[in-house]
Parts: structure tokens; sequence; C-alpha cells
């Protein structure tokens, strides 16, 4: 009977170790760019994107950025969130958007590899800035000291934000409700060069 027991718990420890590695993560190399010229230039020199790489990442980022952006219903409110001057109007931005709606500018862009390495699938994400002069994703889940440089992320840094064209703008009450845009996730990375 003990030496049953004993397998049993064997087996248990084994298969919760296993659920254990299954809920990690996978990490991708990742790299920021304020712009489409820092990747293309970096592409020329050995980086790990290729020129065409950049370019449909950056076309993928402005998509998101234009469906998915936070839109405020003033100016103020939008720098309030990502600091003066980072913020216009959704009509400037988007074509047939509202001039009385309010997005930040697109302030660089996220590039990650999604074949672990290996050239090609990259999946891009759009960056703004923070009041504090940092940079976050769509969502702010995710905080960066710089909108360049390379990193090991998670995935799920890659998951398309939910959509925010056609749906009423953030006031400063909604805004302080969610604590501010950029406060509601735990994510903080640093990009090095």
């Amino acid at each position: 009977m003990r030496k049953r027991s004993r397998t049993v718990a064997l087996a248990i420890v084994g298969a919760a170790s296993f659920t254990l590695a299954g809920c990690r993560e996978e990490q991708v190399d990742a790299e920021a760019f304020p712009d489409l010229e820092s990747c293309r230039s970096a592409a020329l020199t050995g980086g790990m994107f290729s020129a065409q790489d950049c370019d449909t990442a950056f076309a993928e980022a402005e998509t998101l950025h234009v469906e998915s952006a936070p839109r405020y219903d003033s100016l103020q409110v939008c720098e309030e969130q990502h600091g003066e001057g980072a913020c216009g109007s959704e009509a400037q931005q988007v074509q047939g958007g509202s001039g009385g709606i309010f997005m930040p500018l697109l302030a660089g862009y996220l590039i990650g590899n999604m074949l672990g390495g290996r050239s090609g699938m990259a999946a891009a994400q759009p960056l703004y800035r923070t009041p504090d002069g940092r940079f976050t994703n769509a969502t702010g889940a995710s905080t960066y000291s710089s909108n360049s440089g390379r990193a090991k992320l998670g995935t799920s840094m890659f998951s398309k934000p939910p959509a925010t064209v056609g749906k009423p703008p953030m006031s400063r009450a909604a805004a302080a409700s969610r604590g501010g845009f950029g406060r509601t996730g735990a994510a903080r990375g640093t990009f090095g060069g």
C-alpha cells in the first residue's frame, strides 16, 4: 500500500510540474523603433528584422492605431494621459475621423519575432507616450522606458487590442476610474540596445 501511494504522489507532482511549465508564456525576441526609417536602417546593418518585416509591421501598427488607439473627449484629457504635445484630433490622424475626439500620436512601434529567432512572421503593436516620458501599448497594459531597443517579451504583448473606433471617447472621469491610461497593467520593461 505504501509503495502505491508513493507512486501516485510522484505522478501527481510530475503532472503538476508539467502543467506549470505549460502555463509559462512563450517569450519572443522583440524590438521597438521610434519610426519606420529606424527599423529599415537596422535591417540594412544586420538587424533582427528585414526591411520587408519593417514595412509589414509598421503597416500593422498603423492599422491597430486607427482601430484601437485610446480616444478621449478633449485634448486636455488626452494630454493628461499622454503628455503635452503627444495628442491630436481623430480627424488629423484618421480619414473620416471626428474633430471632437482626440487620440495620442503614434510614438513608435514594437515588433515581435513570432517564429522564435527564425526570419519571418512578425507581429506589431503601436506605442504611445505616457505623461512621465515612457511608452505604452494601445491597451496601456505594458510600459517601456524607451521606444527603441531589444527585449524578450511574452507573446501576449502582441495580442490584438480591443477596438475603440466608433465607441464613445473617454472623459476625464472615465480615465480616472481606470487609474489613468497606462496604469491598468503590470508589465513593465526596458529595451536595451
